[in-house]
C-alpha cells in the first residue's frame, strides 16, 4: 500500500488543494465539479475548453453552489485544441477569462505562453496582461512549457520563451509535469521564481520528451520535495492537481486516482510544516 493511502485525505492543510476540472476528462466540467466535492478538494481550477458549460460564469456559478466548492483559478483557453473557443484573439480571450475569474471569485487565470505564430500577441504579451489585470485582484499566471526535442535538437512553439524564468511574468504557474518534460527540477524552478510563483499544477513525469500528466509519486519528479519545500516557506497559493485519468476504465478508478493524488498532496503539505522534516525555504528567492 502506498503511504499517502494510509491517511486521511479530507484533513486539511494550511495550503489548499484544488482540483483541475481537465483531471476528469472525459467527463464533463460539471463531472469535475462533482468529484471534487466527493474527494473533499478544497477548490476548482475551470480548465475553460470545448464543454460549454466551461465557457458559462453563470452555469459554473451554480455548480460551485451545489457541490459547495469554490472556483480558485480560471485556465484560459490556449491551447491548440481550444484556439477557437471564445474567439481566436487571444487578447478577447484573456479578458474573458479574467472576467470570468472576478464574476466567479477566482484569484488565479492561468495563461501559456503566445505560440510563435501569434507574433502581435507575444510582442505585448506581458503589457497587455498588465493593462488588462490592472485593478481586478486577479493574478495572471503564465505558465511554465517546454522545448519540442527530436534529432537531436530543442525546438519551442512558444514566444518569447517556453521556459517562464526567461519570460520573466510579474505572477507565474508552476507545472510539475511540463517541467518534467523540459528536464527542469520543479523545486529548483520554484526557487528561481520566488514570490512570483502565484500557483501550482501537481502532477508527475518520467522525463521524457512527452508531457505524461502523471498521478504524483507515479513519475520522478521530485513532487514531495516540492510541496514539503512550499508549505514550508508559507506559499499562500493553490496546489491545482492537473492530472490525466483519460484510461481511467471506470468511475470508481478515475476517483480513486484523484483521491490517491489529493492524499499524496496533503501528506507532503503537512510534512513541510513540521519542523523535524527539513524542507528548505524557496520563496524568498527573487
Amino acid at each position: 500500500m502506498r503511504e499517502e493511502e494510509t491517511i486521511d485525505v479530507s484533513r486539511t492543510t494550511p495550503v489548499r488543494v484544488a482540483l483541475s476540472t481537465a483531471s476528469a476528462y472525459p467527463e464533463t466540467t460539471a463531472d469535475a465539479f462533482e468529484i471534487g466535492s466527493t474527494l473533499g478538494y478544497d477548490g476548482i481550477e475551470v480548465m475553460v475548453w470545448t464543454d460549454p458549460v466551461s465557457q458559462d460564469s453563470v452555469t459554473l456559478k451554480r455548480l460551485a453552489e451545489q457541490w459547495e466548492i469554490p472556483v480558485v483559478a480560471v485556465h484560459m483557453p490556449c491551447l491548440l485544441v481550444t484556439q477557437r473557443v471564445w474567439t481566436t484573439d487571444p487578447w478577447v480571450k484573456l479578458r474573458k477569462s479574467i472576467e470570468m475569474a472576478t464574476d466567479l471569485g477566482a484569484g488565479v487565470v492561468v495563461v501559456h505562453p503566445p505560440f510563435r505564430w501569434q507574433r502581435e500577441y507575444a510582442r505585448r504579451f506581458l503589457d497587455g496582461i498588465e493593462q488588462l489585470s490592472h485593478g481586478t485582484g486577479v493574478r495572471v499566471a503564465v505558465e511554465n512549457m517546454f522545448p519540442i526535442r527530436g534529432a537531436g535538437r530543442a525546438l519551442t512553439a512558444y514566444a518569447p520563451h517556453w521556459d517562464v524564468t526567461r519570460i520573466n511574468p510579474h505572477f507565474a504557474t508552476l507545472d510539475v509535469s511540463h517541467s518534467g518534460t523540459a528536464q527542469q527540477d520543479a523545486p529548483t524552478l520554484a526557487a528561481i521564481l520566488g514570490a512570483r510563483l502565484s500557483h501550482v499544477h501537481l502532477a508527475d513525469s518520467m522525463g521524457t520528451g512527452k508531457d505524461e500528466h502523471l498521478i504524483p509519486g507515479r513519475g520522478s519528479q521530485r513532487c514531495a520535495a516540492l510541496l514539503m519545500d512550499l508549505a514550508a516557506a508559507g506559499y499562500t497559493g493553490h496546489i491545482c492537481v492537473e492530472v490525466n485519468t483519460r484510461r481511467a476504465p471506470s468511475r470508481a478508478d478515475r476517483e480513486g486516482d484523484l483521491a490517491e493524488a489529493l492524499a499524496f498532496a496533503r501528506l507532503h503539505l503537512a510534512a513541510g510544516t513540521d519542523p523535524s522534516a527539513g524542507a528548505s525555504s524557496v520563496l524568498n528567492a527573487q
